[in-house]
């Protein structure tokens, strides 16, 4: 039996530039700022998961809509992932429990 090796879809940086439409040096500098994830190859160059189209999409989006620098959108970007996992957690709890998931740290009883 023989398995032939597959590589993961990804883009490279002129690939990825191209369908996001933004020029590869604000890529490698989201890229630098921890804002997009990319593996480097051997060489050095960059190379994109398809999941980061998403993630370039998401910034494209908060820089238009709330004219953040680049370095803010990484702690925006942050904290809305964090939030996301909060009320995830928070539907998984009520999902468990029965409740409707409302706070109670905010009860005035």
């Amino acid at each position: 039996m023989t398995y032939a090796l597959v590589r993961p879809p990804r883009l490279d940086l002129e690939a990825f530039a191209r369908v996001t439409g933004t020029h590869p040096d604000l890529v490698r500098r989201l890229v630098a700022l921890g804002v997009l994830d990319a593996q480097r190859d051997a060489a050095g160059a960059l190379w994109f998961p398809p999941s980061q189209l998403r993630a370039m999409a998401r910034i494209q989006r908060l820089r238009a809509g709330f004219a953040l620098n680049y370095a803010a959108l990484g702690l925006v970007l942050d904290l809305l992932d964090r939030i996301a996992e909060l009320e995830a957690a928070q539907r998984n709890r009520s999902r468990i429990t029965g409740t409707t998931g409302g706070s109670t740290w905010m009860s005035t009883s």
